[in-house]
């Protein structure tokens, strides 16, 4: 019951704040318009730009919402609100789940309204129910993954305001990934870092359900990269948690 009353709690606070409903929910469309109506024509991908560049923009909308986990994460541990809810019996787990859920819930609605105005801009997709189904679990397992990173790094800053910095370098990782053009039209050096950083193989088995051919090369990455990113953060979220609290 406590894990409910916090995401509850969480999801008000990122709700009724409008800087972090623009960065987590408006700001992936903007970037998306951007992209199509400005820059599209620009790009060579061999099929419509709004195809290429959505599955990419779906992990752009989950990056761009971690600022504001991170800075609630903070306030919390430096505004003494841990203590006011150790003398409520809150657990430990349900504290920093809460934060991890309600992320989780601000990314659903974010991709959603992402993937509507997609819809409205031409985009269109090959994908079978179960497709779709697979693109819905990479993107809560990349959530969850995202929002527990996120929760550790929250915990390790020393105040709110370098809390926010601290996933500015998770923001900037998908324009520098095959989020936006192919890996391979890249010059030497950051396309070996592009095609070898987390979230290239995350966004290329995205766009491989999206198109009803996901490759094993691009789907066990991803699964990795996503297990790997969620342990490290869980068990150093844990561990930095214990220790401050």
């Amino acid at each position: 019951m406590s894990t409910q009353v916090m995401v509850r709690r969480n999801f008000k606070h990122i709700a009724r704040n409008p800087t972090s409903v623009f960065n987590a929910v408006l700001m992936p469309i903007v970037i998306m318009l951007m992209f199509v109506y400005m820059l599209g024509d620009a790009f060579s991908v061999g099929v419509d730009y709004v195809d290429y560049a959505t599955p990419g923009l779906m992990l752009l909308a989950v990056c761009y919402g971690l600022g504001a986990t991170a800075t609630s994460v903070n306030s919390d541990m430096t505004k003494g609100i841990i203590n006011r809810f150790k003398v409520m019996d809150v657990s430990r787990g349900a504290v920093l789940t809460g934060h991890v859920v309600a992320s989780l819930l601000t990314n659903l609605v974010a991709i959603a309204a992402l993937v509507g105005v997609a819809f409205l801009l031409g985009f269109r997709t090959s994908a079978s129910l179960l497709g779709w189904l697979g693109v819905a679990g990479i993107v809560v397992l990349l959530g969850v993954a995202a929002g527990w990173f996120t929760v550790a790094l929250g915990l390790a800053a020393k105040s709110p305001e370098t809390a926010g910095l601290a996933t500015v370098p998770l923001v900037m990782l998908p324009f520098f990934s095959s989020a936006i053009v192919p890996a391979e039209k890249m010059g030497p050096g950051l396309r070996q870092f592009a095609e070898y950083q987390p979230f290239t193989p995350i966004i290329e088995t995205l766009r491989g359900l999206l198109n009803s051919a996901p490759a094993a090369a691009d789907v066990i990455p991803a699964l990795a990269w996503c297990a790997g990113i969620a342990a490290v953060g869980y068990l150093w979220a844990r561990a930095t948690f214990k220790k401050r609290a």
